[in-house]
C-alpha cells in the first residue's frame, strides 16, 4: 500500500485504496509485529459492526486475554468492563454511521485494580473508493506521566496543585495564568508539552477522578455534581457521558452490579 492509498482511507470519495476491509487487512499484516513492540498504545481495526478485526499486543492485554484470537470478532461492549464497554461502542457506531472523527479524546479507563486510568483517544472511519464507510482505525494512548525536565514544569506544577485543591469550584483559565506567570497561548501549549493535556482536559480528569470514587457511594447524584464543581446537574451528566460513555446514573448501577 502506498502512502497515498492509505491517505485516501481517510477521506471519502477518493479514488485510492482498498475497497474490503480483507484487502486492507491484508495489506497492513507485515505492520502487525511492529504495532505489537509500541509501548503504552492500543491499536485496532474494526469492521462497519465495531467488531475487533486487528488488534495489537497492547490492547490484548488490556482487555485481559493472552492473545488476539480472543479478543477478534468481539465488540468493546463485550470485552470492556461494564461501567465503560458500553458507551466505547456507542462510540465507534457515531464513527461508523455517522462519519465521526475523534481527535485527542480523553477517556476514562478501568484496568484490572478497577481504579481510574486515563488515555487520549484517536478514532477515523475507513472510506472505500466509493466513499462509503466499511470500518474503523483508532489509537488510544495511556496518559503518560509529566515531563518534569521540561523548563516550565514547576509553574505548571502549581497549575497542576491549584486545579486539585479548588476542582470543586469554577476554575478559571485567567487564574491558571496568574499562577503561572504567563498567557493563555503559552499555558495551553506547556500544558501539552508537560502534562499532555490541555488546561480544561487537566480540570475534567480531576473532577471525573474523584465522581468515580463518590458514585460508589450513597451519596444523591446531584451531591456528587456539586462536590466535583458543578453547578449544573445536567453539565455533570453531558461531561460525565462523554468522557465514560454512561450517564452518571448508569455508571452508578453498573458499579453495582
Amino acid at each position: 500500500m502506498t502512502p497515498g492509498s492509505l491517505a485516501a482511507l481517510f477521506q471519502p470519495g477518493t479514488s485510492k485504496g482498498p475497497d474490503r476491509l480483507d484487502e486492507l487487512l491484508e495489506a497492513v499484516a507485515p505492520l502487525v509485529p511492529l504495532l505489537d513492540v509500541v509501548p503504552n498504545a492500543a491499536i485496532f481495526l474494526k469492521d462497519i459492526d465495531a467488531r475487533y478485526v486487528l488488534a495489537n499486543r497492547a490492547l490484548v492485554e488490556r482487555c485481559g486475554y493472552k492473545h488476539a484470537g480472543q479478543l477478534l470478532g468481539k465488540t468493546s461492549a463485550e470485552v470492556f468492563p461494564a461501567q465503560l464497554g458500553p458507551g466505547y461502542t456507542e462510540q465507534d457506531r457515531k464513527v461508523l454511521q455517522q462519519g465521526l472523527i475523534l481527535q485527542d479524546q480523553l477517556e476514562l479507563h478501568l484496568y484490572g485494580s478497577q481504579e481510574p486510568g486515563w488515555c487520549l483517544t484517536h478514532k477515523w472511519p475507513l472510506y472505500n473508493r466509493n466513499g462509503d464507510i466499511f470500518g474503523l482505525a483508532g489509537i488510544s494512548l495511556d496518559l503518560q506521566s509529566a515531563s518534569e525536565t521540561h523548563p516550565a514544569y514547576e509553574r505548571l506544577a502549581a497549575v497542576e496543585a491549584y486545579i486539585r485543591e479548588h476542582f470543586n469550584r469554577p476554575v478559571t483559565l485567567a487564574a491558571l495564568t496568574k499562577i503561572a506567570g504567563i498567557s493563555i497561548a503559552q499555558l495551553e501549549r506547556y500544558c501539552k508539552r508537560v502534562f499532555h493535556l490541555t488546561p480544561r482536559q487537566m480540570i475534567q480528569k480531576v473532577r471525573l477522578e474523584h465522581a468515580h470514587r463518590l458514585l460508589g457511594t450513597d451519596l444523591p447524584i446531584i451531591e456528587v455534581a456539586l462536590r466535583c464543581g458543578y453547578t449544573d446537574h445536567s453539565a455533570f451528566t453531558r461531561q460525565f457521558k462523554l468522557l465514560t460513555g454512561f450517564t452518571p446514573r448508569q455508571y452508578r448501577q453498573t458499579k453495582g452490579q
